[in-house]
């Protein structure tokens, strides 16, 4: 597959094991928060028990339950008796002070937040894959302006080797190009690591591994440059301010502990016995329980400061992420108007070296300059044509890196 940065950033959003961890976390925030509006349902439970026994007490309760008794029955010696008991239960809590409330308002913040940091991550992951696009893109220009360079020194040491067999060169001049012929060798190897390594960074992006590499770049469009960026969209500073609101629930959360708690509740029990005749009772409870705690060594006090200064610190820690990003979206405008300014000058100097090397070659072959000039002007067009490539995706690496900063999709469908 040839792979354009778009149709790359779509599918590490869909593959890559960071987005679908951050989707795991969601779930889970999700489940956490069923299970906080639980409690705004009432509570049923079923029981079934057998039992038998020979102890006065149960066993004259079990004939009181049964419908059993008759005055023949010796209370201190009742008997052997069974019970199947059977009980449905039901109950309600009509207040606690306002905790559960606040705890569903706090894992709805929770989620919230989650959501949020899904958005960091994926914006996140569309730069590093548009940066990881953009370094294969330029590694592989650096690849052929190293093969351009080794072919060009080959060539004059082509024309050295001749003037030398002519008797018009120096053995000195011809080693020297010889040795130019090396490292430009060495410097074309090096490239091509450079450039396997990126392309296995992608990969890893893509959550892929072991497959060819192929990219695309003319299908991709310049990236727009946003007109007023505002770090303030960033959905982490969105994240941190549900944690706050989180916060705030929690701490209402404890402070409901200085309150009473009022609970409804139901019962309606079956006993059926075999030992005495077959002897069988229904009964039912109904009621209302209220609690209150006096004391409990101060564990509420405690739990309302722990949830005080947890607020505070996320307050404080808001604070600093809308410092440090709008620093980062400083960083991003300059950088980007550093590269611009840096391609216009490197696209003027590879013009110049471009044709300061034409020239050099042809009176090299005129014998009118040294091998060492020749090959100070091959090292500096090969040094124009990097610094041209380096600026070039650098600049692009710029405009994505402003619009993560600002908080935005590098592409229209990855929003």
């Amino acid at each position: 597959m040839k792979w354009s940065v778009q149709a790359a950033v779509q599918y590490a959003l869909g593959h890559n094991p960071d987005t679908r961890a951050a989707m795991e976390r969601i779930n889970a925030a999700e489940a956490d928060l069923k299970a906080a509006r639980a409690a705004f349902y009432p509570q049923l439970e079923v029981a079934a028990e057998y039992s038998r026994t020979n102890n006065p007490m149960y066993s004259f309760g079990n004939i009181l339950n049964q419908g059993m008794f008759s005055d023949a029955i010796d209370f201190n010696d009742p008997g052997t008796t069974d019970t199947l008991q059977t009980k449905g239960l039901v109950q309600y809590r009509i207040y606690n002070g306002g905790r559960d409330r606040a705890t569903v308002e706090a894992m709805g913040n929770h989620s919230q937040a989650f959501l949020m940091e899904n958005d960091a991550v994926r914006l996140q992951l569309e730069f590093n894959v548009v940066k990881a696009f953009c370094t294969i893109v330029q590694a592989g220009e650096v690849v052929t302006s190293r093969q351009s360079a080794l072919e060009a020194i080959s060539a004059s040491l082509a024309v050295a080797r001749a003037r030398f067999d002519e008797g018009s060169l120096l053995r000195e001049d011809v080693l020297n190009l010889e040795v130019q012929q090396s490292r430009a060798q060495e410097q074309l190897i090096q490239a091509r690591h450079s450039q396997s390594l990126a392309q296995r960074g992608f990969l890893r992006l893509l959550g892929l591994q072991g497959e060819t590499v192929r990219l695309d770049p003319q299908a991709t469009p310049a990236q727009e440059i946003p007109a007023n960026p505002d770090a303030g969209k960033r959905p982490e500073l969105k994240a941190m301010a549900a944690r706050i609101k989180a916060r705030e629930a929690m701490v209402h959360q404890a402070r409901g502990g200085y309150l009473p708690t009022a609970d409804l509740f139901g019962a309606y029990q079956v006993d059926k016995g075999t030992a005495l005749d077959e002897g069988s009772g229904n009964s039912w409870t109904t009621g209302i329980r209220l609690n209150y705690t006096l004391f409990n060594g101060g564990r509420t006090g405690a739990e309302v400061e722990r949830a005080q200064a947890q607020l505070r610190e996320d307050r404080e820690r808001m604070r600093s992420m809308e410092l440090a990003f709008g620093l980062e979206m400083e960083q991003a405008v300059l950088a980007l108007h550093q590269e611009e300014q840096r391609l216009k000058v490197t696209t003027k100097l590879v013009e110049s070296a471009q044709e300061s090397a034409r020239l050099s070659r042809l009176r090299f072959m005129e014998g009118l300059v040294l091998a060492s000039e020749l090959i100070d002007t091959e090292n500096r067009l090969t040094d124009a044509w990097l610094s041209h490539s380096l600026a070039s995706a650098s600049r692009k690496i710029a405009v994505a890196d402003l619009r993560r900063a600002a908080g935005l999709s590098q592409f229209s469908q990855g929003k």
